[in-house]
């Protein structure tokens, strides 16, 4: 009976990164897209959009663990809608080679969101 106690914490273990790689790649192609689309919102090459995507990842991450509020601009009201936009623009201060403006980390969160909504697979972690 212990085994499979253990073997449902690493299947649990397993899925919850899982998840993680998961989000971090959506992550990724939606803010390269948003970047693409957004006036302000500068991403200067695939490093800077890889370290950003795991920073975004990990801030979405911790507040969904701390808070249980999800930070997507779409569906998710008012509050996840604020929150994208502050992780959108707070991201700037630990990658190097991504910039925003206030004014594009709010047009990048309403671009971020729906094209978060209509992409394939899980919404929200």
């Amino acid at each position: 009976m212990d085994n499979n106690n253990s073997n449902a914490q690493s299947n649990s273990t397993m899925g919850t990164v899982g998840q993680i790689i998961g989000r971090f790649i959506v992550a990724a192609i939606i803010l390269g897209i948003t970047a693409f689309f957004t006036p302000g919102f500068s991403i200067n090459n695939i490093w800077a959009l890889a370290i950003s995507a795991i920073v975004l990842t990990v801030m979405d991450y911790l507040i969904i663990k701390f808070t249980g509020l999800h930070a997507m601009a779409f569906g998710k009201g008012f509050v996840g809608f604020v929150l994208a936009v502050v992780i959108l623009y707070a991201t700037q201060f630990f990658v190097s080679g991504y910039s925003i403006s206030w004014m594009a980390a709010i047009i990048g969160a309403l671009i971020y969101g729906v094209i978060d909504y209509i992409m394939p697979g899980e919404q929200g972690m």
